[in-house]
């Protein structure tokens, strides 16, 4: 009888541990937001874009696509006004290069899965940066869109780094990565151009 009474009890005590290891597994399953946070690896939906993730990828995009639209128009300017050999040749490299940017970066914002759209319009500082190189004096031409390449190339270059080195979209960050070394390129012609006008001051 006693012994009954221990296999009895023994079967109770494994009901009752798996029971709460069941429901100890359930809780689990069910983790806070900020524990889903502090490790995003440990979910397997971690992949899919949050939507932290798309709006630190957004705002990438919005400003890489900004300044691809800068480069393009600012280009065009130039092809127009400059009369200087070494400007026009650099302004038609701008050109072709940012609107193969501009087609890599929707290729990438494609590959990524994200709900991200280019914006198609300039903001407001990259416009008035245009506005007043549409403005410039002829003489002052030059070394204005000389000037305007090395700080719009510059901060091209940063966000590119930043993003290849921190952002949490694979694709885009990949595009990033892949993009900040010509960028890199076109800062340092950009300062060449810039050197040669600040000498001719």
């Amino acid at each position: 009888m006693t012994r009954k009474l221990l296999i009895v009890g023994a079967a109770i005590a494994a009901l009752s541990v798996a029971a709460c290891g069941q429901k100890s597994d359930e809780t689990k399953g069910a983790a806070t937001p900020a524990e889903q946070a502090a490790t995003p690896d440990a979910n397997p939906s971690a992949t899919v874009p949050t939507p932290s993730d798309e709006t630190k990828a957004a705002t990438f995009v919005e400003k890489a696509a900004a300044t691809d639209m800068y480069e393009i128009e600012a280009a065009k300017v130039a092809a127009k006004r400059s009369t200087n050999a070494q400007v026009k040749k650099f302004a038609a490299m701008m050109e072709k290069a940012h609107t193969k940017t501009t087609e890599d970066l929707k290729a990438a914002i494609a590959a990524s899965g994200a709900a991200l759209t280019p914006p198609t319009a300039l903001p407001a500082d990259l416009q008035d940066k245009l506005d007043d190189l549409n403005k410039a004096d002829d003489k002052d031409f030059d070394k204005t869109y000389a000037d305007d390449q090395v700080d719009v190339h510059q901060a091209a270059l940063n966000l590119m780094q930043r993003y290849a080195q921190d952002g949490d979209t694979a694709a885009i960050k990949a595009f990033a990565a892949a993009t900040a070394p010509a960028v890199q390129e076109h800062l340092n012609e950009a300062e060449g151009l810039k050197k040669g006008f600040d000498k001719a001051d």
